[in-house]
């Protein structure tokens, strides 16, 4: 069996797959996270999940038998990717565009071996109930929606702006657990390694 390697530094990503028991080594992989000219949603999403695990790989020695895991969450509002607010005033935007509306969230799942390089784009639809500007500021001063996609974490304080959401839960945190477990049996790694205590 390989040994997995996940090439993100989200602590979100490490506790989805710690509560399916796989156990895993973090690897440094940066890339340019930069949209390119005309790039839709799903295939930027595709791409930066292949570009991490292969950068993971790369950054690994050549003899190493390894997988490498590498995931991007997307928000996705009227076919516009809303990324990391640049500021208060964009993270308060980016809350009364979301605000009594549907938008998706997209989430590329990457596994690298070898010469291969297996992917899967989970999306998922997140309905939110209506944000006031009071509850807006406030939510912002938190300082949770200040490095996440959107401006908001569904695990989080922001949960309580979510109605409800169609798709997978772990796919809007971060990491779609089932299509994981899928990619990572393919490798013959399996899940439930570490007992739950």
């Amino acid at each position: 069996m390989p040994r997995l390697y996940l090439a993100s530094g989200s602590p979100r990503r490490r506790e989805l797959l710690e509560q399916i028991g796989v156990s895993f080594t973090r690897v440094a992989a940066t890339v340019d996270e930069s949209i390119l000219p005309g790039e839709a949603p799903t295939a930027y999403v595709e791409r930066l999940a292949r570009a991490k695990a292969l950068a993971g790989l790369a950054a690994l020695p050549a003899h190493t038998d390894a997988c490498v895991l590498g995931a991007d969450t997307s928000v996705v509002l009227d076919g516009r990717i809303l990324g990391k607010p640049r500021d208060r005033g964009d993270g308060l935007d980016m809350l009364a565009q979301l605000s009594g509306r549907a938008h998706q969230v997209l989430t590329g799942v990457a596994l690298a071996h070898g010469d291969q390089c297996v992917v899967r784009v989970v999306s998922s639809d997140v309905h939110f109930r209506v944000i006031d500007e009071a509850e807006r500021i406030a939510y912002w001063a938190s300082g949770e929606p200040i490095d996440k996609a959107g401006g908001y974490a569904i695990q989080g304080w922001g949960a309580v702006f979510v109605k409800y959401i169609q798709g997978s839960y772990s796919g809007v945190v971060g990491l779609p657990l089932c299509e994981t477990a899928e990619l990572l049996s393919l490798f013959a790694i399996p899940c439930w390694q570490v007992a739950a205590n």
